[in-house]
């Protein structure tokens, strides 16, 4: 029998290194390197090192290009939001990773699924690494799914889930939580190390390919909200939904960043209750709840998630400083797009913002990550520095170059129509945004509906501008003056003298 070695492996980002080290150089990490015996990686699943021969491959039959294409067969889980974030329900044969912090409720949600399609008839098995199989009936007993036919069972050992899972019926859905607690013998190291997680996680995906069941693991997200383990296992499933939310708040977000059947960056929106997680249908009166419409430096967004328009509250305070540099604070955006905005209102607006504290937050504990909020930071930040609110019934989109342009976005129409549809009645948007017009479409054979908004259309950030200013008596634009005169004496080398 040949003989095994050993490597050295980070257990944060999977890097192999011949010896051990304190510091990984792929990721930076401290403390992060083990060593593990070689093997998972043989032929066919053997260890490497064994003295199993490699067989010469067969003959792949090639195909054509053109050709007969179905659509996925489905499983619907009838949690509506869930099915919205997969794409339609579970694809059978496709295998799923669910990340989020310790105790958001991922549990729950998969254990709510897990019963409501075992209630329709499906067979359901959920196999829990992490907890027994008595804290899970007191979980579903608290949720009131103890009734629902579901199989359960508490094991670490992939074979012997292999070996149950093939025993009886094909099951429609099997749930293992988590795949870090998972071990195989394959692999001659400790459960949750970046060998066994990758080793188990490839034999449970291809099972599920081989017997057409939904496999849906769990994995532990790190500090910094990544999913623990070696990031290939990200790349050996079909889809990578993240379950965010805030301890402080009830609401709960299962965001797509991955789905091979489905559009990315969709989102579900849950509530956290006694009774487990309720859905919420409409996700844009739970982020303006609680909305003060008369206070400055607070904007309305009319954003897009995936296919879904939310409406989102932006909130901006602008106080002068008492500190020789000024703070800049962000929460739910990018701090890299908050100083761009800064610059742009200074430069190219006369807006004066480099002796003032910043300070900006998305309301509700939402992240946004696409550049059409542009429009909305930059009003609610020169309202607040102007002392003057916004109107109320207002919404704002747009993205914003560097020029101070004002440019168009995708889902224009879908925006406009949500913000109606919760009785806004005004807009400010992008100068030629290319939105339907009212009447019929005749590629689609469909009626548009007219837009009932009143939409003002704007080119550049000045314009923006000028309007708040229009209300605060142009205090804003105090030095505004001063900086056209300042403009034509600059030269290439710097400040004419």
């Amino acid at each position: 029998m040949a003989k095994r070695t050993s490597r050295f492996v980070c257990q944060n980002c999977g890097s192999v290194s011949a010896r051990w080290a304190g510091r990984c150089d792929g990721c930076g990490e401290w403390n992060t390197i083990v060593e593990e015996l070689d093997g998972g990686g043989g032929v066919g699943g053997a260890p490497a090192g064994s003295s199993v021969s490699a067989r010469r491959g067969r003959v792949v039959p090639l195909v054509a290009l053109s050709g007969e294409a179905k659509e996925a067969p489905r499983i619907a889980s009838g949690i509506g939001e869930l099915d919205r974030v997969t794409g339609g329900g579970f694809v059978r044969g496709s295998a799923l990773l669910v990340g989020g912090d310790p105790g958001i409720g991922k549990s729950t949600l998969l254990i709510q699924a897990a019963a409501r399609l075992a209630s329709a008839g499906h067979r359901v098995v959920y196999v829990s690494g992490e907890e027994a199989i008595g804290q899970v009936r007191l979980r579903a007993e608290r949720l009131g799914l103890s009734a629902a036919p579901v199989a359960l069972a508490a094991e670490t050992s992939v074979e012997d889930i292999l070996a149950t899972l093939q025993a009886g019926p094909t099951p429609a859905l099997v749930v293992i939580d988590s795949i870090q607690t998972l071990w195989t013998e394959l692999a001659d190291s400790a459960p949750g190390t970046v060998t066994q997680v990758r080793t188990s996680a490839q034999a449970l995906i291809r099972w599920a390919k081989a017997s057409g069941a939904t496999v849906v693991l769990v994995g532990h997200v790190t500090k910094d909200g990544q999913i623990a383990g070696p990031r290939v296992v990200e790349h050996m499933v079909d889809a990578v939904l993240y379950f965010e939310g805030d301890g402080a708040r009830q609401f709960r977000v299962l965001r797509s960043v991955k789905n091979r059947f489905g559009a990315t960056d969709e989102i579900g929106v849950f509530e956290m209750s006694g009774a487990g997680l309720r859905e919420v249908a409409n996700p844009s009166e739970l982020f303006l709840g609680e909305r003060d419409g008369r206070s400055p430096g607070t904007a309305v967004f009319a954003g897009m998630e995936g296919t879904r328009p939310l409406l989102i509250e932006v909130q901006a305070l602008v106080a002068p400083t008492s500190l020789g540099t000024a703070r800049r604070a962000v929460v739910g955006w990018d701090g890299n797009r908050l100083s761009m905005i800064l610059a742009v209102l200074e430069a190219r607006c006369g807006v004066r913002l480099g002796s003032h504290d910043v300070y900006l937050n998305v309301a509700g504990g939402l992240r946004i990550q696409e550049p059409a909020a542009d429009l909305a930071v930059a009003a609610a930040l020169v309202s607040s520095l102007a002392g003057v609110a916004l109107p109320a019934e207002g919404v704002y989109f747009g993205e914003i170059g560097l020029s101070g342009s004002v440019r168009p976005v995708a889902r224009h129409d879908a925006r406009l129509r949500e913000a109606e549809r919760l009785g806004f009645r005004a807009a400010v948007t992008p100068k030629n945004a290319g939105g339907e017009a009212a009447g019929r479409d005749e590629r689609k054979g469909r009626e548009v509906p007219s837009i009932g908004l009143e939409v003002g259309e704007i080119e550049s950030l000045s314009d923006l501008v000028a309007r708040i200013a229009a209300g605060s008596g142009g205090r804003i634009l105090q030095r505004e003056s001063e900086t056209r005169e300042e403009a034509p004496r600059r030269s290439a080398g710097g400040w004419a003298r």
